[in-house]
């Protein structure tokens, strides 16, 4: 298979005879010169040619017309392969070149009225993604994504971390009975997909693997509208051995977030600004970190009254903090740190002299992306404090059964790379920065 040329590619070409692909753009079809828009994944090329119109005065070149014909029928989202003559020309707005169209092949007719508008509502472009994603606007949000993944897989795996694929299907719910799809399974079995890889990755600890990450799906049966929630989503997680505190997945995960920015920043920062208006910021190290209590006392002093009654933050108080944190540090990001385990998973390790959990949520822009702990290791204290959230341990026994033959200390987080792409971008919703996005109402395309 020969090397497409792509558009990106034209600029440090040298006049003369080119072959690109791509989909039509726009189509200017004026009386003596037609103009094309011919975009692919890298970018647009402006496509030329002199128009050639039916005549009786004088004889016609069949072929002319026939091309001219040809590009006025175009429609909009039409695949093709134009060969020609490319040109250099600093006059030329888009990218400094042209290309004179000598041919085209035409790969794939669109209709020709095309189903969305840039004014479409949110809900009419997710009918029709695959027509929105061929904005350049759309195409960038999925190249910072991978940038941002690979940044922070070279983060991991240069610290010798293992990659760890986890089962999404599971024989009992992974942490409670809330919030899971059920799937019908062999000989009348029903199985459970994985709202969180969360067990498997303390199994890695158990199994001796020391360090490791995943970047993968997780489910949540969860009936929520909002602009943050998906029943389908992709979850950043990591685990680590041998820690002292919950600190030490903190100083992990800030460290992560500054090298994973700063690629995002370098790579497509220009970019970044020119279509979404907003600067990548890079977070310095190490982020502001407030117990849940004082952060709870700073809302209420800037006049906000939490209605919440279980001591947690509500959406308004994680804004209001953030404000706080952005007015006092100038930083995006705050841990929020000692949970009480009311409002916490049984599984996280209470401190021993303030009786509060060693685990922390971490705040972007006044939204949470993560909770994070240090996890409790030892069986007997993991039993007990199930059977105080209600949970029976019987029904826990695969998970409980790693922790009868040794367990170092550990904990870890887990993180929505979609939420982290909503807020470096502003956007208002992770709809937009999901490839297809899952909701309560929303199983395709």
């Amino acid at each position: 298979m020969s090397e497409r040329v792509l558009v990106n590619q034209l600029k440090s070409l040298p006049a003369g005879p080119v072959e690109v692909s791509g989909w039509v753009e726009t189509v200017r079809d004026q009386k003596k010169v037609q103009f094309v828009v011919l975009r692919d994944e890298t970018g647009a090329v402006q496509l030329v040619n002199p128009a050639t119109r039916p005549s009786e005065e004088t004889e016609q070149d069949a072929a002319a017309l026939a091309l001219t014909e040809t590009i006025g029928a175009l429609a909009t989202g039409t695949f093709l392969t134009v060969r020609g003559e490319l040109k250099h020309d600093e006059r030329v707005k888009l990218g400094g070149v042209e290309i004179k169209v000598g041919e085209l092949e035409i790969a794939a007719a669109a209709n020709p009225e095309t189903p969305i508008a840039a004014d479409s509502s949110p809900d009419k472009r997710m009918d029709w993604r695959f027509i929105d994603l061929r904005q350049r606007r759309n195409n960038l949000i999925f190249r910072v994504q991978t940038t941002l993944e690979h940044a922070m897989r070279t983060y991991w795996v240069e610290r010798d971390y293992i990659e760890v694929h986890s089962p999404k299907l599971m024989a009992s719910p992974s942490e409670s009975n809330a919030e899971l799809f059920e799937v019908p399974y062999f000989e009348d079995k029903t199985a459970y997909l994985a709202q969180s890889p969360q067990f498997f990755k303390q199994m890695a600890q158990v199994a001796g693997f020391g360090k490791i990450f995943e970047i993968a799906p997780a489910f949540r049966a969860d009936p929520s509208f909002t602009s943050r929630h998906a029943t389908e989503f992709t979850s950043i997680d990591a685990e680590i051995s041998w820690i002292d505190s919950h600190e030490d997945v903190a100083r992990m995960q800030e460290e992560l977030l500054h090298t994973a920015f700063q690629a995002v920043a370098d790579k497509h920062g220009d970019e970044i600004r020119e279509l979404f208006g907003v600067e990548v910021e890079v977070p310095a190290v190490p982020f502001p970190r407030i117990p849940l209590a004082e952060a709870r006392e700073i809302v209420a002093a800037r006049g906000y009254d939490i209605p919440r009654t279980d001591g947690d933050l509500d959406p308004e108080g994680e804004r209001q903090i953030a404000a706080h944190v952005r007015e006092t540090f100038g930083h995006p990001f705050v841990f929020i740190t000692d949970y009480h385990p009311e409002i916490r998973a049984f599984y996280h390790m209470r401190d021993a002299e303030t009786g509060l959990t060693k685990s922390y949520d971490l705040l972007f822009n006044g939204v949470e992306i993560t909770t994070g702990a240090q996890r409790e290791h030892r069986v007997d204290v993991l039993i007990e404090q199930a059977k105080e959230k209600g949970l029976d341990p019987e029904h826990l026994d695969f998970y409980l059964d790693f922790f009868r033959f040794g367990a170092p200390p550990h904990g870890g987080f887990g993180m929505g790379l979609a939420r982290i792409l909503m807020l470096m971008l502003g956007e208002s919703s992770i709809r937009e920065v999901t490839f297809l996005f899952r909701g309560p109402t929303r199983l395709a395309p």
